[in-house]
């Protein structure tokens, strides 16, 4: 009535109507509310450390926390937020880089949760002032899972991350990784000089390290040696000998750093460029015959060059070792099975400037619809979107003279670099991804 539609009669197994509530709501209300009608909704009160281990020990507790891991997986999530507030308790699930809000458990059980993550992450549950840092292995479906796990402490309790690695699902292939022809074949060259330093720079969670790893497994042979210093080790490749740095005792990126240059390696990756200590390790590095690849969090390729003067790095010495840099972001993939194609206004090819990249043929973009094998968004997976800069004399030119990153990376432009902005452009035109998308990740850049 309320609807004005006529209803009708249709017959469904129990199980498939749930599931498919929970998938295309995510609701979680059959799994859920059957693990909480088992608990009882106790007032909290200040628990002692005993009572905690034993609340986090009950099958209900444990049962739920698997539950919000599972559905994590089923959701292809690759962060799961526990935030505790006054009145509730939060749990958002990210999912091809957007958090996406989920049912939560009621408030009462937020200290019997965080406590039950901390247990499966070997950490401290007695310790709730301090910022916590742990790891959890777990098998889901045959699936080997790597769960980083993150607490801080906040005003209503700890506010725990889990970050999921999926070991067997991260491909380390450039076109698998987003890599046009142009870039990889551009960047593949750079990678072939047996000396200087290669950067990755972008925002977290822009896919950096994954690009280092492809870039490590291409340059994985018998004939050269290859160590890594990471914080965390992310994924074990196979002939590649990596230190998880612990500063606590001492084991930070530069002390690691001094030591592995005595060991005689071909190819160094650091995992984050960090401080001028690092970076001076690193250029001296380079300049002695190694080749160094890192990270560093900038919005473009440009700005990574000047980040580093800035720092403190010695202009000569950066000219005489940078080799090339990747700036990249990730993007969110059409879903194939409900992308819908579409014709623009002429006033939006002309503003973005659609022509000249499709010249003499009818300009063609795609928008997300939403179906069932998408979970209604509209978009399954994410791929990356890069410009890659080489160095040449007219950019070393620009470096010496400590130009803007405006000028750098017009240099870069005439001297064949695709921008992020024009590669994200190519990719909405071939139906990958769509325009708002590009314009969305790449408004920093």
């Amino acid at each position: 009535m309320m609807c004005q539609q006529p209803v009708r009669l249709q017959v469904g197994v129990s199980s498939e109507v749930t599931s498919t509530i929970e998938r295309l709501y995510g609701e979680g209300q059959s799994k859920m509310g059957d693990i909480l009608s088992a608990v009882q909704q106790e007032e909290e009160t200040e628990e002692s450390i005993a009572q905690l281990k034993d609340m986090a020990s009950e099958a209900p507790v444990i049962r739920l926390v698997n539950l919000i891991i599972q559905k994590a997986v089923d959701l292809r999530a690759s962060d799961i937020h526990v935030e505790p507030f006054e009145n509730r308790l939060n749990i958002r699930y990210r999912i091809d880089g957007v958090l996406q809000q989920s049912e939560a458990p009621p408030v009462n059980m937020t200290p019997a949760i965080i406590s039950r993550i901390k247990i499966m992450a070997r950490l401290n549950i007695a310790e709730r002032r301090l910022p916590q840092d742990g790891r959890i292995e777990l098998k889901i479906q045959g699936m080997e899972l790597d769960i980083r796990v993150s607490t801080v402490p906040t005003m209503h309790g700890e506010s725990l991350v889990m970050r999921l690695l999926n070991r067997e699902s991260v491909i380390l292939d450039f076109d698998a990784l987003g890599f046009s022809e142009h870039t990889k074949r551009r960047f593949q060259q750079v990678l072939k000089i047996p000396h200087g330093m290669v950067m990755v720079t972008g925002p977290t969670g822009s896919g950096k390290t994954t690009t280092l790893y492809t870039a490590l497994n291409q340059l994985n042979t018998t004939e050269l040696k290859l160590i890594t210093v990471e914080d965390p080790v992310e994924y074990q490749l196979e002939g590649v000998n990596q230190i998880h740095v612990k500063p606590a005792i001492g084991l930070t990126f530069a002390s690691a750093l001094r030591s592995i240059v005595r060991q005689d390696p071909d190819v160094i990756m650091v995992g984050e460029m960090r401080d001028l200590e690092t970076a001076r390790i690193c250029v001296q590095s380079a300049l002695t015959g190694h080749l160094v690849l890192s990270t560093l969090h900038t919005n473009d390729a440009a700005s990574s060059v000047t980040r580093l003067l800035e720092m403190g790095v010695e202009d000569y010495l950066l000219t005489s070792t940078l080799n090339g840099v990747i700036g990249q972001r990730l993007v969110r993939v059409l879903c194939a099975h409900c992308k819908e194609r579409y014709q623009p206004l002429p006033e939006l090819v002309r503003e973005l400037k659609l022509t000249p990249l499709n010249p003499g043929e009818s300009i063609h973009l795609h928008r997300p619809v939403g179906c069932p094998h998408c979970a209604g968004t509209g978009y399954h997976g994410r791929l990356a979107i890069q410009e890659l800069l080489v160095m040449n004399d007219d950019i070393r030119k620009l470096v010496l003279s400590h130009a803007d990153a405006g000028k750098i990376q017009e240099a870069a432009i005439r001297n064949g670099m695709t921008t992020m902005y024009g590669d994200g452009l190519h990719k909405a035109l071939h139906g990958i991804t769509n325009i708002e998308e590009v314009i969305r990740v790449t408004q920093g850049a």
